[in-house]
C-alpha cells in the first residue's frame, strides 16, 4: 500500500526523538515507505527496498523529504488551480545523467539541486512558466524552471559570471536567475540571484546581483510556500509574484481597499540606484451595502515617503485612466508601478468618491500604507575592488507614481500577446 502520508507522520516523530545526523539508516527506512506498491508486488522485501532506495538516493538524506514535500504540495495546488501547468513538468533524471552534466561543465552541483532534479527535471519551455509571471504596460515576464540539459547549455564562464548556472529563463525579457556553483567573484557557493549589470561601469564584468535565495532549497521552498498559501495569486492561469501583507487592508464604510506589491529586477539597477516596483490594488464594496451607496471614483491622492524620510505628494484623476463605479458586491482591481532611488519606501493615501444619487456628496476612502523594500543585493566585486557589500540605503530621493498608465478591461495593465522576440530594455 502507498504509505507516504504515514511516512511523513513517522518521520516527524523520528526527527523529534533522534539527532538527524545520527539516524541516517532510520530515515532511509522511513523514506522507503513512500515507494509505491508496484515494487512490493514484485516480491521485494523491505530489506530489498531499503537497499535499493539507499543506493539510489542515500546521498540526499538531508534534502529528499523537504524537496519531495515541496514538489507534492506545489503539484497538488496547481492541479486544482492551474492544471495545464502540471503537464509541462518533466520526469526526474538519473544519477548518471547528473554526473555527466558535472563532467560537462567542470563543476559539482549542490546536493539539494541534484535531489530536486531527481524528482522533476524542470519543465518544458512554455509560457506561462512555473516560476511566476508579471505583467505591466508593454512588459511581460514569465520564468520557466530550466531542465538540467538546457541549464548546462547556459552555464557561464565569462568574467563577472564565472561558474554560474541558470535556473530559470524568460522568453520575453531574456531574464534568468542564476545559482553560483563556486565561491568566486564575490559570490557565495549555492546562492541564487538575478544578475544586474552596472549601468555606469565601462567594464562589462561589473555585474551586481539581487539575491533571491541562500541555497536551492531555500529558494524553491520559499517560492512554493508563497504559491500554496496563495500569497502569490493565480491570475488568468498564471502565478503572479505579488506579495500581499494581510494587514495591508483598510475599510472605509462599505468599501475595502487592499494592496499587494512586487519588485521587478529586470527594470531595476543597483548602480545607479533605480528600484522598480509594481503594486496591485483591489477595491471592493460589501455585498450587503445599500444600493443608494453606489459611488464613483473621481481622484487619487498619494503620500510617498522614501528611506531618507523625504515625502512626495501626488494627486491625479482616476486610476490608470479609469473612474470605476462601485456598487454592492462590485470588485475593481488594477495594477500600477513606481520607481525610487532608495532601497525602500512606503505609500499611503486615499481615493475621493461621489455618490451617484448625489454628485455633491463627496467622501474619501483610505488606501492603507504599504511598504516596498528592495531585496538584498551584492555589489560587483569589480567595482568594490574585491570587497563585498550587501545592500544599504542610498541617498537619492527620486520616486514617481504612475497610476496614469492605461489598463485593460480586467483592470490590469495591458501587455498584449506575448512575443518571444520582444526584449524589455533595462532602465538606464
Amino acid at each position: 500500500c502507498h504509505m507516504y502520508t504515514y511516512f511523513q507522520s513517522v518521520q516527524m516523530l523520528t526527527y523529534s526523538l533522534l539527532n538527524k545526523r545520527e539516524c541516517h539508516s532510520c530515515m532511509c527506512v522511513l523514506r522507503c515507505l513512500s515507494i509505491r506498491s508496484d515494487k512490493c508486488e514484485k516480491g521485494q522485501t523491505w530489506k530489498d527496498l531499503f537497499q535499493e532506495f539507499y543506493t539510489d538516493m542515500g546521498r540526499y538524506i538531508d534534502h529528499y523529504s523537504t524537496l519531495k514535500t515541496a514538489w507534492d504540495s506545489l503539484k497538488g495546488y496547481l492541479e486544482k488551480k492551474c492544471p495545464r501547468m502540471i503537464t509541462s513538468l518533466k520526469e526526474g533524471v538519473k544519477e548518471e545523467e547528473l554526473d555527466a552534466i558535472e563532467a560537462q561543465i567542470g563543476c559539482k552541483l549542490p546536493n539539494d539541486y541534484r535531489c530536486s532534479f531527481r524528482i522533476h527535471n524542470g519543465q518544458k519551455l512554455v509560457v506561462p512558466g512555473l516560476m511566476g509571471s508579471m505583467a505591466l504596460s508593454n512588459h511581460y515576464r514569465s520564468e520557466d524552471l530550466l531542465d538540467i540539459e538546457t541549464a548546462a547549455g547556459g552555464f557561464q564562464q565569462r568574467k563577472g559570471m564565472r561558474q554560474c548556472l541558470p535556473l530559470t529563463f524568460c522568453f520575453h525579457t531574456g531574464l534568468s536567475q542564476y545559482m553560483a556553483l563556486e565561491s568566486v567573484e564575490g559570490r557565495v557557493r549555492g546562492e541564487i540571484f538575478y544578475q544586474c549589470p552596472d549601468q555606469l561601469a565601462q567594464d562589462p564584468s561589473a555585474i551586481d546581483m539581487f539575491i533571491t535565495g541562500s541555497s536551492f532549497t531555500d529558494w524553491f521552498t520559499s517560492y512554493v510556500h508563497n504559491v500554496v498559501t496563495e500569497e502569490y495569486p493565480i491570475i488568468r492561469d498564471q502565478i503572479f509574484r505579488y506579495i500581499h501583507d494581510k494587514e495591508c487592508v483598510a475599510t472605509t464604510g462599505d468599501i475595502k481597499v487592499s494592496v499587494s506589491t512586487s519588485f521587478l529586477p529586470e527594470l531595476s539597477s543597483i548602480h545607479p540606484p533605480h528600484y522598480f516596483f509594481t503594486y496591485r490594488i483591489r477595491i471592493e464594496m460589501a455585498k450587503d451595502a445599500l444600493p443608494e451607496n453606489t459611488c464613483q471614483l473621481d481622484t487619487r491622492y498619494w503620500k510617498i515617503t522614501n528611506a531618507n524620510g523625504n515625502v512626495e505628494e501626488v494627486r491625479g484623476p482616476g486610476v490608470v485612466g479609469e473612474f470605476p463605479v462601485m456598487s454592492p458586491g462590485k470588485v475593481h482591481e488594477y495594477a500600477s508601478c513606481t520607481t525610487f532611488s532608495t532601497t525602500s519606501e512606503y505609500m499611503e493615501g486615499h481615493y475621493t468618491f461621489h455618490r451617484l444619487k448625489n454628485k455633491e456628496e463627496l467622501f474619501n476612502v483610505t488606501i492603507p500604507r504599504f511598504h516596498m523594500v528592495c531585496p538584498p543585493f551584492r555589489k560587483s566585486a569589480v567595482r568594490m575592488h574585491g570587497s563585498v557589500s550587501i545592500s544599504g540605503t542610498t541617498s537619492s530621493d527620486n520616486s514617481s507614481d504612475t497610476d496614469g498608465f492605461d489598463a485593460d478591461e480586467h483592470g490590469f495593465m495591458s501587455v498584449g500577446d506575448p512575443d518571444p522576440t520582444d526584449r524589455c530594455p533595462r532602465h538606464i
